[in-house]
């Protein structure tokens, strides 16, 4: 049997990038998977056909994460739909590279509403419904520990309150059989951030194994923290990042 059967996954930004191979390798393992998309239709539909072509449930929901309103009513479908959550991804985020001084501050509210205040409210709107045994999965950066290059600072203090809430909620919810980690990609080869270019040579340069990451080797390390054998890890920072931190 698959070790995500009978499971159901929310994944925020599920249409492209991280997102839409998480929810793929989630459903591979066995779960039914909503995920959430601000603009996109045409790239969630092709998510959706893609696990649903391999065998698996999947839906799409339309929710920009900056939207408090939206990112409940997604969290309440996504239960109505498939009748149970268990595992809740919180992978929509979003930068805006520029040096601090020259960031308007719209841009910096923007950063701040879907990469902090969208996480809480997903967040605290899936308690509602996960139990013993659920999972709740940050995607956070490497950056929420470390900055090696200018141009983040807005993204990285979003990226380490990140880590703080999930090391406090681990706390919290702890009891409930509930565990809560925070996944932190390094360089990720992806439409947004792809491996070639002038901006791929410093980031390329700060890992320690010389080359971008892919999208499916962070959901591996997503399906894992969801799967049974992570069941005595929570409060943790896992790095996936080729050495960017080391």
């Amino acid at each position: 049997m698959s070790k995500l059967a009978k499971k159901v996954a929310l994944v925020t930004g599920g249409s492209r990038g991280i997102g839409a191979a998480i929810a793929k390798r989630l459903a591979a393992d066995g779960a039914s998977v909503a995920i959430t998309y601000a603009k996109d239709a045409d790239a969630a539909s092709a998510v959706v056909k893609a696990i649903e072509q391999s065998g698996g449930k999947a839906v799409a929901i339309q929710a920009d994460s900056a939207d408090t309103k939206a990112v409940q009513a997604a969290v309440e479908k996504a239960f109505t739909t498939f009748g149970r959550l268990d595992v809740l991804v919180n992978n929509a985020g979003t930068a805006i590279p520029k040096p601090f001084e020259e960031t308007p501050i719209d841009e910096m509210d923007r950063v701040i509403d879907i990469n902090v205040r969208g996480v809480l409210v997903a967040t605290q709107t899936a308690l509602k419904h996960i139990g013993e045994g659920g999972r709740i999965i940050m995607i956070g950066s490497c950056v929420g520990e470390r900055v090696v290059a200018p141009g983040l600072v807005a993204y990285s203090a979003t990226k380490g309150a990140v880590k703080m809430f999930a090391q406090g909620l681990s706390r919290e919810v702890g009891s409930r059989g509930i565990t809560v980690n925070n996944v932190q990609p390094g360089p990720i080869d992806t439409d947004l951030n792809p491996a070639a270019g002038d901006w791929a040579v410093p980031q390329k340069a700060a890992t320690g194994l010389g080359r971008y990451g892919t999208v499916e080797e962070v959901a591996a390390l997503v399906s894992f923290v969801a799967g049974p054998e992570s069941s005595y890890i929570t409060g943790a920072n896992l790095t996936v990042d080729g050495g960017t931190n080391a």
